[in-house]
């Protein structure tokens, strides 16, 4: 039975309506076999509906019945008071003169007449003006911005397959949209600036009915693959009007190219030619080192177009975590576009010329990183990838990607300075055995990191001059330590013997020939060693090392010397790094003390006894012109004084 028209009550209409179409006496028979001798389930389901018994519609060709069930008929669907509807059945007459059979059923009672409604088939056609989008010549304005406008022409015919049905009208829902599957947005319509829309259209059987739908396209990052145009209809669902005829499409879609300049097969065949290289360079051998105050990286860059024109050309960035992207500058020619967007921490990527690189175009521009402050690595890596929607051969593609290294070293801004709170110090010769040992003095060591790097296993060594000839020791190392930071450690190697293994170039210095060689150091001593472990040192902190001495007067009391300068040395390193280099940090330093020998001046016996005697010659004196003066006479009283008292 083929697809028929679709089955109406005078009542009210069938809330599921599907089509009938003609009846062949063949499918009658099944359906009234269905309805006059119901099974058990058709007498239960009757007692369960007020309205009575169903009536099943089924489609099929002209051959064959369809088994699914296409549409249910139901008295309570008509009206609640039919009984026993489907009790008869008759299609041999058009009762409403519309040329299309109608059905009559019978019920106790009543009988209800179920009249068809018309199919139709509608065909739709689109096409656009202009027919490509040119990016390049963009013809209209929208939202401030140059676009490319284009219009949409949607045409309808509806054809109806029902006899008598020519002159009927119906509206048509229609709605649209473009890049239906895409993400980004590449175009939208005028009406809303939306990408899709609804709107209505009224068809008449047997006309066309054209509608127009505006739209613009503006920038976007995609201009090689189409802009699809999706377009869909559906019949608003009246009593009177048709109903569209079973599988017909209601879906139309076509896509609008992007106009390109590429010769008669409309293909860019391009061919990319990159060129870069940085301003610094570096060996194992001899790494490049990055100090302050410059810590920048620049790579000049040239791309060139060889062939035809390349649509969306891109250039990617990846570069290792020790560079952050900070800007690009075109060089020569100001009329090329760049712009460049973070892809991930250590990537960019980098349109030029956007939306098109023309053919035999050529730029020249300058990319310029900063090194981290917090990511240090011994490799400055990178990767430029340029790369366009156009065709590139095989062949050409080996100059498309350029790979820079270089090995590196970092050297971060320490700055470190000593001061003692003893500088001088002179030796007194009349001393006694129990005064033997000099003083206690202190130095203090200053290690600032005035740099932006967090430096880690730092390691300061102070050696300072303490053993001469014969064992004889002239100073000692009391004590060292921080008093301000964490994670500092200091210890002091003071034993002979192991000095002395380590210090075999020394030749030690006798008491006597200090004379001749007026500094104590390293050479002419072996020293004590300090050494202090810091274990990580932040930008702007500043750890404080103190080193407590003693001087021993016995060893300056015998030896033979006006003064002597007793030299220690000091300097900062980078315990197991390679990545570190110190700098003017690493120097070796000098911490001086001066130590001076006191004199005793001896007394003659003949000047002491002169002096005593004219000492008291002098007493004598004084006293002799005490006594003339009336200073030892008593004052006697006179009578007036008397008289006085009384």
């Amino acid at each position: 039975m083929g697809t028929g028209s679709h089955l109406t009550g005078r009542c009210r209409p069938s809330p599921e309506p599907r089509t009938l179409g003609s009846v062949t006496p063949w499918l009658w028979l099944q359906i009234l076999i269905t309805t006059v001798t119901p099974t058990f389930w058709w007498e239960h389901r009757w007692r369960m509906t007020t309205g009575g018994r169903l009536i099943p519609i089924y489609h099929g060709d002209e051959f064959y019945i369809i088994p699914q069930l296409k549409q249910r008929v139901s008295g309570s669907s008509l009206s609640a008071g039919l009984q026993y509807f489907g009790r008869s059945l008759s299609a041999l007459m058009d009762m409403d003169g519309d040329e299309l059979l109608d059905l009559a059923v019978g019920a106790q009672g009543s009988a209800v007449l179920l009249r068809s409604r018309s199919i139709v088939q509608i065909n739709v056609s689109l096409s656009f003006q202009p027919h490509s989008i040119n990016v390049i010549q963009k013809n209209c304005q929208r939202g401030g911005r140059d676009s490319a406008c284009l219009t949409a022409s949607a045409c309808f015919f509806a054809n109806s397959r029902s006899p008598g049905a020519y002159g009927t009208q119906f509206d048509l829902q229609v709605g649209a949209m473009l890049d239906d599957r895409k993400l980004s947005v590449r175009a939208l319509f005028d009406s809303n600036s939306q990408r899709q829309t609804v709107t209505g259209v009224t068809v008449k059987v047997g006309e066309t009915l054209c509608h127009t739908l505006p739209f613009y396209v503006f920038d976007t990052a995609d201009y090689i693959r189409p802009i699809s145009f999706s377009l869909r209809f559906k019949i608003n669902d009246t009593e009177s009007g048709p109903v569209l005829d079973e599988g017909w499409p209601t879906t139309v879609k076509k896509t609008i190219p992007f106009y390109k300049d590429c010769g008669e097969d409309d293909v860019c065949v391009t061919d990319l030619v990159l060129k870069a290289h940085m301003d610094i360079s570096g060996t194992r051998q001899q790494p490049y080192v990055i100090r302050s105050p410059r810590r920048r990286l620049a790579v000049e860059v040239q791309l060139q177009n060889r062939l035809e024109n390349a649509y969306n050309t891109s250039l990617t960035l990846q570069y290792s975590r020790n560079l952050h992207f900070s800007s690009l500058s075109i060089r020569e020619d100001a009329q090329f576009k760049m712009e460049c967007t973070a892809l991930s921490s250590s990537s960019h990527s980098c349109n030029v010329s956007y939306p098109v690189f023309r053919s035999q175009s050529k730029v020249n521009f300058m990319l310029e990183f900063e090194f981290s402050c917090t990511s240090l690595v011994s490799k400055v890596q990178m990767k430029l990838v340029a790369a366009s929607d156009s065709v590139e051969r095989e062949s050409t593609l080996s100059d498309n990607t350029v790979q820079l290294q270089t090995v590196v070293q970092y050297e971060p801004d320490l700055f470190i300075t000593s001061d003692s709170n003893l500088n001088r110090y002179e030796v007194h010769p009349t001393r006694t055995l129990s005064e033997g040992t000099g003083p206690e003095f202190y130095t203090h060591f200053r290690v600032q990191n005035l740099g932006c790097y967090v430096v880690n296993n730092l390691e300061l060594s102070v050696s300072l001059p303490a053993v001469a000839s014969g064992d004889r020791v002239f100073s000692s190392v009391v004590e060292a330590f921080s008093h301000n930071a964490s994670g500092v450690s200091c210890s002091i190697r003071n034993d002979l013997a192991e000095l002395k293994a380590a210090q075999r170039d020394v030749r030690p210095l006798h008491p006597e020939d200090m004379k001749k060689n007026e500094i104590l150091n390293c050479s002419t001593a072996w020293c004590m060693e300090v050494v202090c472990e810091i274990q990580q040192l932040l930008k702007g902190q500043t750890a404080f090392i103190r080193i407590t001495r003693r001087v021993h007067d016995n060893f300056f009391r015998q030896a033979k010397f006006k003064a002597v300068m007793i030299v220690g040395w000091y300097q900062l390193s980078a315990r197991e790094s390679s990545l570190i280099t110190l700098g003017s940090a690493a120097l070796w330093r000098e911490t001086v003390l001066e130590v001076l020998k006191g004199r005793s001046i001896p007394i003659s016996l003949w000047i002491l006894i002169g002096s005593i005697i004219g000492g008291l010659l002098l007493l004598a004196l004084i006293i002799f012109i005490l006594w003339k003066l009336g200073f030892f006479t008593r004052k006697q009283r006179t009578d007036q004084d008397e008289n006085h008292e009384d």
